[in-house]
């Protein structure tokens, strides 16, 4: 007998199963409705903290609550039935009791393991989003200066937490070009890229000089001398997984513990991939190389953040984040290491002494 073969999730669907939430409980929902799509696939999600709201699509609201219309569209109207004359747009809307409302999220990943491989996963990238009644048509205090202040209303909070009305949501809607990722082929393809990208400079890079201007002497020395593993560079992004991989965190998935924000867009014809690590759980506060702080005193500080974590290692991985851990902890603690005064795992020591030879941040 012939077993189904698994259906991979693919953003057509996903984007049906998002549109099929019930708002009331779309939260609560979205995993098991992912997974249930695509059986063979568990999917779990995280929230991180990205809010944004959207500018191009508000809608103005009536004094009764009907909606009158794009906001935009509207503004202009109104403003052109009083001549321009902005005075006069602003007395007449500014107790009408008009408002407008406009759509806020906050980013949600979605993930779901292909394997047992360190990348394999797909992922889902996700804006979360409510519609709530911002506020008026225009600030009731300050006559607009000019049309533009009617168009961007900047009289409005705008936080992750409100008490505006809620009018609608929440829904979720995929990410366009970088919503929905296989993992493991996004290393393949943004290795290529970079590969790609540096074999098409090799005429010029196995002509380039350094070149040295002294008092007596000029001394020109061949670029690819000085740097000989210019055509063997590996993108950060694939260093990060690799270093995961081979280090004490890769007993836990790296999918429970950090999201990866893509960009991916063309530039002059020439595509551009990468990403920036989000870490779904973060440390209550920061460690930074403070001046006269001893490295077995800096060891104390990374194993209590381990331990806040619930992941080894996890330090490292915040540290090429750069936020949370300043890179200054691992060059003194890889320091501590050369010369005997520290010890890690064999393993970790080994991905942070690279690391220290050759620094990669995001």
């Amino acid at each position: 007998m012939s077993e189904t073969p698994i259906r991979l999730p693919d953003a057509a669907t996903v984007e049906a199963v998002l549109q099929s939430l019930d708002p009331a409980s779309a939260d609560v929902d979205l995993a098991p409705a992912l997974s249930a799509a695509f059986p063979g696939f568990s999917f779990t999600a995280a929230p991180v903290d990205d809010f944004y709201w959207h500018s191009a699509d508000r809608t103005v609201i009536g004094a009764e609550g009907a909606r009158l219309g794009n906001h935009e569209t509207w503004a202009k109207r109104e403003l052109a039935t009083v001549g321009g004359d902005l005075t006069a747009f602003w007395n007449r809307h500014r107790t009408s009791g008009f408002g407008f409302a406009e759509w806020r999220g906050t980013t949600v990943y979605a993930f779901a393991p292909t394997g047992p491989g360190v990348a394999d996963f797909v992922q889902l990238s996700l804006g979360r989003e409510i519609e709530v009644l911002a506020g008026p048509v225009v600030d009731p205090g300050y006559r607009p200066w000019s049309a533009d202040d009617l168009l961007e209303p900047s009289w409005v909070k705008r936080e992750p937490v409100t008490d505006a009305p809620v009018l609608a949501g929440p829904v979720y809607r995929l990410q366009r070009r970088s919503g929905l990722v296989h993992m493991r082929s996004f290393l393949a393809t943004r290795k290529r890229l970079e590969r790609e990208h540096r074999e098409a400079q090799r005429p010029e890079i196995e002509a380039r000089v350094i070149r040295e201007v002294g008092r007596d002497y000029v001394k020109e020395t061949p670029f690819l001398e000085r740097n000989p593993d210019w055509f063997s560079f590996v993108p950060r992004e694939n260093r990060f997984f690799a270093d995961w991989e081979r280090s004490s965190a890769s007993a836990t998935r790296i999918l429970d513990h950090w999201a990866c924000d893509i960009k991916d867009y063309e530039e002059r014809g020439e595509r551009h991939l990468s990403f920036i690590p989000r870490p779904l759980k973060m440390p209550a506060e920061r460690l930074l190389a403070e001046e006269g702080i001893s490295v077995h005193r800096l060891m104390e500080r990374i194993e209590a953040i381990d331990a806040e974590i619930g992941l080894s290692f996890a330090w490292f991985f915040l540290m090429t984040h750069g936020h949370w851990v300043d890179p200054d902890v691992g060059d003194a603690i890889a320091k501590g290491l050369r010369t005997g005064r520290v010890r890690l795992a064999d393993r970790d020591a080994a991905v942070l002494l690279d690391w220290a030879a050759e620094r990669y941040l995001f």
